[in-house]
């Protein structure tokens, strides 16, 4: 009996998780080191049904019909830019845990605007990523939801 409890316990998580959260798998090395091409994620669909990205999010958005794993690094009424490789917003230089700082040396981009009702979105492996640098700022209906983990190959695997 306990086992059949289980087993239905179980299935209603499954199918519960499946109506609430996305897998998408990464197709590109521009998140790295975050993510890794192969890597699968957990995406939550209903994390901005009720408010907006934050920088720092993990996002996954649509564009051009595919859909794309980027970092949210400036929000509406902001002011992004890059100078020598360092991320700029307002006009103040933010730290990045998961940038190697030396491999940006020479990289410069904006200062851009952010509008009303978009995000503005990069890669981690900002020398390999096409980003709001090139297509611009990602509409906030256009995000599809948030990374909450990765899932396969496991975190730290290999």
């Amino acid at each position: 009996m306990r086992r059949a409890v289980a087993c239905v316990v179980v299935a209603a998580v499954f199918v519960a998780g499946s109506l609430l959260l996305e897998r998408v798998r990464v197709e590109s090395a521009s998140m790295e080191p975050t993510l890794r091409a192969g890597d699968h994620l957990l995406v939550d669909e209903r994390a901005y049904r009720r408010g907006t990205p934050r920088r720092g999010d993990l996002v996954v958005f649509d564009h051009g019909g595919s859909w794309l794993v980027k970092r949210v690094v400036a929000v509406a009424g902001d002011t992004v830019g890059i100078e020598d490789g360092v991320l700029m917003v307002d006009g103040r230089p933010v730290t990045e845990p998961a940038i190697d700082r030396r491999t940006l040396d020479g990289l410069y981009y904006g200062p851009a605007h952010v509008p009303h009702g978009t995000v503005f979105v990069l890669g981690d492996n900002r020398r390999h990523s096409v980003d709001s640098r090139q297509f611009g700022p990602v509409p906030v209906g256009e995000v599809r939801g948030r990374v909450l983990m990765r899932w396969w190959p496991r975190p730290g695997a290999p």
